[in-house]
């Protein structure tokens, strides 16, 4: 009964210490309640070095509940592009030093490259015949009067043979005349003598004489038409000459270069029958000059002038830029393009430029007196607008293929040219062609950051 009655009399004292212990926790602020369960839950860390979350899974770093953002990472680089080695063969990009540069007016224009018209020439032959032999080939450089190739032609030979006949003809007639002029004299002599001679037989010496005379003129007049006949088929004094001596009939005609210059095409093929119809057998031309034919806008043509001075460069010849001078500007409007043709004459030999080519003019424009002060400029390439603000991509050092965007402030275009007012030095790497590939690295990079 005895220890029936303690252990009744125990149950009712705990209870008792219970309620009391709950009332006091009821009694506390809440933050103390937080504190107590916080403490009581550190208390009871189960020893893998966990992070505190809130009820909402939140770092309780801050007097909100959330962990603090880490925006360094964007900062360090946000504001930068790395391209893969591969990337970067890719993109092209082309690296420049920011330097000086005197800025002239000019008139960018695209053009073409073409043959020299007044260098060029159509090679025919002036009388009929057959190809009889080729010299050259297509590509072949020849000098004035290189032999190009040779007809074999009747018609050469037909007058040839009448010119000997006509020469001839005259060798014949001066030894008539000497005979002629000889009985003349003599018989104007034996009259003067009174040596029995009559007048009538004097005067019929006379006649024989002019008749000797006029026929020898005659044949001389008509060896001459022959010599012309032969200079008109192609050959030279030299050639007339020669046959004059040897007697030798020879039908072949020889065509010669009329310039220096380069065979750039050859109708011509062995055997083939050619006459003076034929345009052309050979064309020729003169590739020491060429031709620039530049199209630019009838807006523009008011600024451009012959004698201006001229920059060619050509996609095919990267690097390369030749010098060049307007030589002609076209009369007429392509109604089409509502552009102007402009002829610019450059070097051709040694400079790799080939008819046909496309290429870019940059004209300067009239009046421009040549003077100008060097400013730092940039290409305009070389610019993009990047979240409405104008920048340039400069190379990071230190770190290969990685390129940071440099706010810069410019002046107008001057040609292609922008005077930089500030944000780049002189001396500083800027990437001067490609840099709208960085531009689209960088826009991808950004929006990666927003999510």
């Amino acid at each position: 009964m005895t220890m029936k009655r303690t252990s009744l009399l125990i149950i009712p004292v705990l209870l008792v210490s219970l309620g009391l212990a709950a009332g006091c926790d009821r009694g506390k602020p809440p933050e103390a309640a937080a504190k107590t369960e916080t403490h009581d839950a550190h208390g009871a860390d189960d020893g893998h070095g966990h992070n505190e979350k809130d009820a909402h899974g939140h770092d309780e770093k801050d007097g909100h509940g959330h962990a603090e953002e880490k925006p360094a990472a964007e900062d360090e680089h946000g504001e930068e592009v790395k391209l893969t080695a591969e990337g970067a063969k890719r993109a092209g990009l082309r690296i420049e030093t920011a330097r000086k540069h005197a800025l002239v007016d000019t008139i960018h224009a695209p053009a073409r490259v073409a043959f020299n018209a007044e260098g060029m020439a159509h090679v025919g032959s002036p009388l009929s015949g057959r190809v009889f032999e080729i010299k050259v080939k297509i590509g072949d450089k020849v000098n004035r009067g290189d032999a190009l190739l040779i007809v074999q032609s009747p018609d050469l030979g037909e007058a040839q043979s009448d010119y000997l006949l006509k020469r001839m003809a005259v060798e014949t007639a001066v030894p008539a005349v000497d005979l002629a002029k000889a009985a003349f004299e003599r018989a104007k002599a034996l009259y003067a003598e009174s040596q029995g001679i009559a007048l009538t037989e004097v005067q019929k010496r006379e006649a024989e004489y002019k008749a000797a005379l006029g026929a020898q003129l005659a044949a001389q007049a008509q060896a001459n038409a022959a010599e012309n006949r032969l200079h008109l088929l192609g050959m030279d004094q030299e050639a007339v000459q020669a046959l004059e001596k040897s007697k030798e009939i020879a039908p072949h005609y020889t065509v010669r270069a009329p310039i220096n210059g380069q065979v750039i095409e050859r109708e011509a093929t062995l055997g083939e029958l050619v006459n003076p119809d034929r345009e052309a057998l050979l064309i020729l031309a003169d590739m020491s000059t060429l031709w620039v034919l530049a199209d630019v806008p009838e807006s523009r043509l008011s600024h451009v002038a012959t004698g201006a001075k001229t920059q060619v460069s050509v996609p095919a010849l990267p690097g390369k830029s030749l010098e060049g001078t307007v030589t002609f500007i076209a009369p007429t409007l392509d109604p089409n393009t509502r552009t102007v043709s402009v002829r610019i004459e450059v070097k051709g030999n040694g400079q790799g430029l080939r008819p046909g080519m496309f290429a870019q003019a940059v004209i300067t424009e009239a009046g421009d007196d040549g003077k100008h002060e060097p400013v730092l400029a940039i290409p305009e390439e070389a610019t993009q607008l990047v979240e409405g603000e104008l920048v340039v991509f400069v190379p990071v050092p230190g770190e290969e293929n990685t390129f940071a965007k440099r706010p810069v402030k410019v002046g107008p275009a001057v040609g292609r040219l922008l005077p930089v007012l500030s944000g780049l030095k002189e001396g500083e790497s800027f990437v001067a062609a490609g840099s709208f590939i960085l531009k689209a690295e960088h826009g991808k990079s950004s929006a990666g950051h927003e999510h």
